[in-house]
């Protein structure tokens, strides 16, 4: 990996690690906060390569509160098990009450 992609995935760690517990942000806003608007895919990728650090991933969704990258947790559904257990409701992989969770840095970090 580049450094310079290393150096954005750790900068993507940093934004995650401020997110509130019982709230979630998505790939896109952590990547408009970074000033990369579109590199939302790339914050993905970071998301990705976080196993072993810690770093509350189960936090971001796709833009739509979809659990798009619940397929990279361990188990068949922890990452919604997680979210639950914050209190965030879920139904067929997606959050209800997005509006109300979602919690944008680009708001909450100056």
């Amino acid at each position: 990996m580049k450094a310079s992609t290393e150096s954005f995935f750790e900068r993507v760690y940093e934004v995650v690690c401020q997110i509130p517990y019982g709230r979630v942000t998505s790939y896109g806003a952590i990547a408009n906060y970074l000033g990369a608007v579109r590199s939302a895919r790339i914050v993905g990728y970071a998301m990705n390569g976080s196993h072993g650090k810690d770093v509350p991933a189960h936090r971001v969704v796709n833009r739509k509160g979809l659990l798009t990258g619940k397929h990279h947790f361990e188990g068949t559904n922890l990452m919604q098990q997680l979210l639950e257990g914050e209190g965030i409701k879920i139904v067929d992989n997606q959050i209800q009450n997005l509006e109300t969770v979602f919690w944008n840095p680009s708001d909450e970090l100056k």
